[in-house]
């Protein structure tokens, strides 16, 4: 079970990197041009900054939840204080990645609301 874990966890990071490579090149250098290539990812046609983030976060609860997930399988190795410690971190990370999508929301939600209010 450990062994499957840690199959699972070593692909989340290489999605992660090739999401944050892609995604980073994507929004910060150029255009890839991939629109009706097989190639091109779903997530790719509407990536931005804040998206970008927002998957981050959540590929990195992904992460933290699969540590987490081999700590309470293999609890008899750890002490309670690391336990505790782990189990913290990735609190931190959900309500970070909460606060993220939240702010997200809201400035997405008033830039929306600022393009569709009448200018005079």
């Amino acid at each position: 079970m450990l062994v499957v874990l840690g199959l699972i966890d070593v692909v989340m990071i290489s999605n992660l990197l090739i999401m944050v490579i892609i995604g980073g090149y994507e929004t910060f250098v150029s255009r890839m041009n991939l629109e009706g290539h097989p190639d091109q990812r779903e997530w790719l046609s509407h990536v931005n900054a804040s998206v970008l983030k927002v998957k981050l976060a959540t590929a990195i609860i992904g992460i933290s939840s699969i540590h987490l997930l081999k700590t309470f399988i293999n609890a008899n190795a750890y002490d309670a204080k690391t336990i505790i410690a782990q189990t913290g971190i990735h609190v931190v990370f959900l309500l970070s990645a909460i606060a993220i999508a939240y702010s997200d929301r809201i400035m997405s939600g008033t830039s929306t609301h600022k393009q569709t209010q009448d200018p005079h």
